[in-house]
């Protein structure tokens, strides 16, 4: 109740017009050399590159140059939206537009820079951009591993600035370039706490950490922060949703639930605020989604699968369609409604990334339901999809199921279990399986139809290990617990 009443608040600021200030966005302390009428939106634009609120910190930091057309850190601020470390893109010419306003060179933007400091913050966006001999043709990972070492050094020159402190921790979560690695994610975590034992309301720290401890070994302790998070940026979609991915790794579904009703809802006001149109096949609606099966809730759920099933029907985005594929596989699989497939389709084109998931389901629920031949249609669909590691574990899937619907058990157990430990060796994913059935989970249902009672208890246990309290895995060991030991 608490997150909503704050969400009706924030929905009232965004309809007056009023944008998010201090209380809305978190609290930074960010000196520089701009004019005093910048400053404002200078402050809200750091804020909202801290809540990964990319497009809106953009729009705040042209604000600010439009006041003050000299102010140097305006322009490495709108040139830092185009860095999203966590998510591995950069968009470097964009960038680089960016920077050739303030200057032509290197040398002419460090001019325009009147402080050391500030020079040193620009020095270090110039490494992440390839503008320096050492950075200069490199590929991205290599330039993201230089510019890390930059924020390292910025962050020792000024110890007691946040700012340096918290985009440091961001640059080094950014050189994950493999997954999600244990070792470099808590690196991060112990520079990041020493913003948030400071300052519990930067929503850069709070933000950074949740994702330094977003997986099911480490969630616990990123509760603190998740709780606070909300509260911190309520004028911040990605804020709200942010909460949930600890709620998620601790199987914490109402939480999940209400946090991206939240996103859900903020996000849509300030879509409406822009005259944007409202997103319904997103990463939002598929989080919450996800939350109603794993809390049973099938017709909500299904709800918010219709809305962006009527969306693809148009002309729907690569993004959508993704999410599409992906919120109709959970709505199967996570209900057994195998003839649910027959019923949610689209058109997909093989050779784009989400007719993965979706030639997959398809294969996956024929298979469940006997109709072999069917299921090797869908699978040779899948086959002529975009290759990587995540593909060729569904495959397998699909072609154990083939193999022990043919009857042959023995061969199918054994794709079956090369999916589980491809599966197994894969980073834990932050969020909702994409691999809509986990293998684990699989093995444990195809064992348990042999009466392999024991082997399946053992294959559910190891996935709720990597998806705590996950609904599907629950309900097939509890099914046949009383049977382990006959």
């Amino acid at each position: 109740m608490k997150r909503l009443l704050t969400t009706a608040f924030t929905l009232l600021l965004f309809t007056t017009g009023a944008m998010a200030q201090d209380n809305l966005l978190g609290k930074i302390e960010f000196p520089n050399s701009g004019a005093e009428s910048a400053q404002a939106d200078f402050i809200e634009g750091v804020k909202f590159l801290h809540n990964f609120e990319y497009a809106d910190a953009a729009r705040a930091f042209r604000r600010a140059q439009d006041e003050d057309p000299e102010f140097a850190m305006a322009y490495w601020g709108e040139a830092m939206t185009h860095n999203h470390p966590i998510w591995m893109r950069q968009d470097r010419n964009a960038a680089m537009e960016i920077l050739n306003q303030l200057g032509e060179t290197v040398e002419d933007r460090q001019a325009k820079a009147p402080t050391q400091r500030e020079k040193d913050y620009l020095m270090a966006i110039e490494t992440l951009y390839g503008n320096t001999p050492e950075a200069e043709g490199k590929s991205k990972n290599e330039r993201d591993l230089l510019y890390n070492k930059a924020m390292e050094e910025l962050h020792q020159t000024y110890p007691e600035d946040h700012e340096a402190t918290a985009f440091y921790g961001l640059s080094i979560l950014g050189t994950a370039h493999d997954g999600r690695d244990f070792g470099i994610y808590m690196r991060a975590a112990a520079e990041l706490f020493e913003v948030w034992n400071d300052n519990n309301e930067h929503p850069g720290a709070a933000h950074y950490l949740i994702h330094s401890f977003d997986d099911p070994v480490h969630a616990p302790l990123g509760l603190p922060m998740a709780k606070a998070y909300s509260e911190i940026a309520p004028a911040a979609a990605h804020a709200q949703h942010m909460t949930s991915h600890i709620f998620l790794a601790l199987g914490m579904w109402d939480d999940v639930i209400e946090a991206n009703i939240v996103a859900r809802d903020v996000q849509t006001s300030r879509q409406q605020e822009l005259g944007e149109e409202t997103t319904v096949c997103g990463h939002y609606p598929w989080w919450l989604q996800y939350g109603y099966l794993q809390d049973g809730n099938v017709e909500e759920a299904e709800q918010v699968l219709q809305a962006c099933s009527e969306r693809i029907a148009g002309t729907p985005t690569m993004g959508e369609k993704w999410h599409y594929a992906v919120m109709r596989g959970h709505q199967i699989v996570d209900t057994e409604n195998w003839s649910g497939a027959d019923s949610w389709t689209a058109d997909m084109d093989p050779q784009n990334r989400p007719a993965v998931n979706y030639y997959y389901v398809s294969a996956l629920a024929s298979a469940r339901m006997g109709r072999v031949d069917e299921a090797q249609n869908h699978l040779e669909m899948l086959i002529d999809t975009p290759e990587s590691p995540e593909r060729n574990i569904r495959i397998k899937q699909v072609e154990s199921l083939i193999l022990v619907k043919n009857g042959d058990m023995e061969k199918g157990l054994e794709v079956l279990n090369e999916a589980v430990v491809a599966e197994s060796e894969l980073p834990v994913d932050f969020g909702p399986p994409t691999i809509v059935k986990p293998s684990y989970e699989l093995l444990g249902d195809v064992l348990s139809e042999l009466s392999r009672y024991e082997e399946a208890i053992d294959a559910y246990e190891k996935q709720l290990e990597r998806t705590p309290d996950r609904r599907r895995s629950l309900i097939g060991k509890e099914s046949i617990s009383g049977m382990a030991s006959k």
